[in-house]
């Protein structure tokens, strides 16, 4: 019998039957939530290798289905992605994917884990969305990565970590949590381009991008970025000869196809080396709902 972990789940997997249990929860709840989880299948029986991918990686959302949370990279359900957060990646038939849009159902398993683990950033369980990860399962050093997106809504959480400086973000050089760039947009209106070295945060770089800083309030106008706006994000991060590592951040933001340049810096050892290794790439998204179309990684 092998023991992993999925999500805030402990799973255990024995001649192709799976069994849940929850630390905090008595026996007979913790069998009612592994029926939920087998009968509705809100949780992979079998997970699967990752897959090599092609230097130019494209990935459109266009197979229904849902990818849920896994404990591990390893045992996503996924080649591609692992859902490192939030519950849930949704994918429909048109092409587009998303984070869980709107409530969870009080009965849904991964609202009643979301409730005891972390009750304040989802809202009681309600939205695990608030704090969507999603890493590929390749690795990239010099690369491009973009993603199209549009944010549905704005969850007004009561939680103290909602603040302006949330927002979508794409990562980079992912080692683990720890270690990682990102860059993107932010509810504040700010193009951000952030460091993360052995759990410490480093800006890079920034500049107003939507309104100005005044204009943002947590609780009047908690966010400077439009709705329901198809808009596409683009990094660019390579290795240079000197030791440091360029990141270029753009904008298209009418989905044009056409983009603006928005943030351009280097790392120079910037709380620490520059993170020069492959990593994983991946899209990030705070205490919002938000679609995705045409997920892009090239090798430059």
């Amino acid at each position: 019998m092998k023991k992993e972990r999925v999500g805030n789940v402990r799973v255990a997997v024995l001649d192709r039957e799976l069994f849940v249990s929850y630390y905090s929860l008595t026996i007979g709840a913790a069998i009612f939530l592994a029926l939920i989880m087998f009968f509705t299948r809100t949780i992979p029986l079998y997970a699967v290798e990752a897959r090599v991918v092609p230097s130019d990686f494209r990935f459109n959302f266009n197979t229904p289905g849902v990818l849920i949370e896994a404990g591990s990279m390893d045992t996503s359900s996924s080649p591609y992605f692992w859902v490192n957060s939030g519950a849930k990646l949704i994918l429909n038939a048109q092409g587009a994917g998303s984070t869980v849009i709107g409530n969870l159902p009080t009965s849904d398993p991964f609202r009643i884990l979301y409730a005891a683990n972390n009750p304040e950033d989802t809202d009681n369980g309600y939205h695990p969305q608030n704090i969507f990860r999603l890493l590929t399962r390749s690795t990239w050093q010099n690369s491009g990565q973009e993603v199209t997106f549009r944010i549905k809504a704005q969850n007004l959480s009561n939680s103290s970590n909602r603040q302006g400086h949330n927002g979508v973000l794409l990562m980079s050089r992912y080692a683990n949590s720890a270690n990682l760039y990102y860059a993107g947009i932010r509810n504040d209106g700010q193009a951000i381009i952030k460091k993360k070295i052995n759990g410490a945060y480093y800006t890079l770089a920034g500049a107003q991008i939507f309104g100005t800083a005044s204009q943002y309030n947590r609780s009047s106008n908690p966010s400077l970025l439009p709705l329901n706006t198809w808009m596409r994000l683009k990094t660019e991060v390579t290795n240079q000869a000197d030791g440091s590592v360029k990141i270029n951040l753009f904008l298209d933001r009418e989905n044009t196809g056409h983009y603006t340049s928005i943030l351009s810096t280097t790392d120079n050892n910037v709380g620490g080396t520059a993170l020069r290794a492959a990593g994983y790439g991946g899209i990030r998204t705070d205490f919002m709902d938000v679609e995705f179309e045409n997920y892009r990684n090239v090798q430059i």
